[in-house]
């Protein structure tokens, strides 16, 4: 499983938590709890790990990405 896929699904987790706890309150379960999952997705999608500044690992990513030929830029 990718970082992505992982962020999504604990977004989801915690938005269905926070819309169904949101939906007991209000007295309408249904609409909060879909509203909790649907951003809860937004929020576990935008999630992005933070890249390193480091040179060399830079040059070390870029190596192994035209060593296998999934580089699409050329130079």
């Amino acid at each position: 499983m990718n970082r992505k896929q992982k962020y999504a699904g604990w977004g989801i987790a915690l938005g269905a938590a926070l819309g169904a706890a949101a939906g007991a309150m209000a007295g309408n379960m249904g609409v909060w709890l879909a509203i909790g999952v649907a951003i809860g997705l937004v929020i576990g999608l935008s999630a992005r790990s933070k890249k390193t500044g480091c040179p060399h690992c830079e040059q070390l990513h870029r190596t192994h990405d035209l060593s296998n030929g999934t580089n699409s830029q050329v130079g």
